[in-house]
């Protein structure tokens, strides 16, 4: 595995632990050129789940989409990585479960915004408006009223 620090090769394992339900594997690795630790995750290739997006093109699953938008939507929010982390493992097994090979790119997302919703209300309105493509100031009363109800 490659340092993410100073792109050595040389490194050791410290700790392995499933997550997920089984399906990843945590590792935190030492670097032994420049001693910093960092943290793998290991998952079983499955065949490729590809998703359909809104203008029906097709592209391969990619969990760091998710992940990005997750972070985008927690930033200087009271939410850490390992809970981020939890969040997408969820929402790969449901996708895993559910899915055919394909899945809508819509389901991905409202999968994301049920877990937010739950997660940080602040993280939800901000996902939700980039995800619904909220256009004014009258989409974000609408779901600011879910929760004043």
């Amino acid at each position: 595995m490659k340092c993410p620090y100073c792109g050595s090769t040389e490194d050791k394992v410290i700790d392995s632990r499933m997550s997920g339900e089984g399906l990843s594997i945590r590792r935190r690795r030492e670097c032994l050129k420049c001693g910093r630790r960092f943290t793998t995750y290991e998952y079983v290739e499955n065949s490729p789940l590809m998703v359909v997006k809104r203008d029906g093109t097709r592209k391969r699953f990619d969990r760091e989409k998710i992940k990005t938008g997750i972070i985008k939507a927690c930033e200087k929010r009271p939410v850490s990585m390992d809970r981020i982390e939890q969040i997408i493992e969820e929402i790969e097994r449901k996708i895993q479960k559910k899915a055919d090979r394909e899945i809508k790119s819509t389901v991905i997302g409202n999968m994301v915004m049920e877990e937010l919703y739950t997660l940080d209300e602040v993280a939800y309105v901000r996902f939700a408006s980039v995800y619904r493509r909220f256009k004014d100031v009258s989409y974000f009363k609408k779901e600011l009223q879910k929760f004043l109800e």
